[in-house]
């Protein structure tokens, strides 16, 4: 018998392997991926760095959907208000991922690299340097949390009795299609509209 085309086993797999499983359930295990693939959970581990190696490999797969040439963009507002988008979009498409990975160290290179074009872009624009992490940070948690928004049912509010909550009913019944997008750019706009303040802020340190 001949040697398979393609070996059973390799990074590129294992990924789509774990990233099939957490889109499903939330969550993955090492034996959990191998029994998706047909090897033993030994083989697996030939190949990656343990389970934190593998949730790397699923930041670097989920990141790489995001549009680093939108920070290249002018004015450096625009940058960030865009690279935002993307990176909401690539996150929305795996939202079970989220709590996984935003509760892991940062470790993969390809994603470090998009932090370091972000921090270079936010000291481009001037920028103090203790500013700029917290900046990015805001950003994310506003992005991440849309981008669960997104995941979730159009009415993420049922009211059985409207006499009991007239105006929740009567302000619901105004909520138009889109509300996560509608939401997603208020929360974008206030957020730019205050980090605008911050290049003329004290170096020291962010203050609200």
């Amino acid at each position: 018998m001949g040697r398979p085309r393609r070996p059973l086993l390799d990074r590129e797999r294992i990924t789509t392997t774990a990233l099939e499983i957490v889109d499903e359930q939330g969550d993955f295990s090492v034996p959990q991926i191998a029994k998706r693939l047909g090897v033993q959970t030994a083989s697996v581990y030939h190949h990656v760095d343990g389970r934190d190696g593998i949730v790397e490999l699923l930041r670097a797969r989920v990141s790489s959907a995001i549009d680093t040439g939108t920070l290249d963009q002018e004015p450096w507002d625009a940058a960030m208000a865009a690279w935002a988008r993307s990176y909401r979009a690539a996150f929305a498409a795996h939202p079970r991922a989220i709590p996984m990975l935003m509760t892991s160290p940062v470790r993969a290179p390809k994603v470090l690299d998009q932090y370091e074009l972000a921090v270079g872009r936010l000291l481009d624009a001037g920028f103090a340097l203790p500013h700029v992490m917290p900046v990015i940070i805001a950003l994310e948690n506003l992005v991440l949390g849309s981008a669960i928004d997104l995941a979730a049912p159009e009415a993420m509010w049922v009211v059985a009795d409207e006499t009991a909550t007239p105006r929740l009913a009567r302000a619901l019944d105004a909520v138009p299609e889109g509300r996560a997008d509608q939401a997603f750019e208020l929360a974008l706009t206030g957020y730019l509209r205050h980090v605008r303040t911050l290049l003329d802020a004290p170096e020291q340190g962010y203050a609200p």
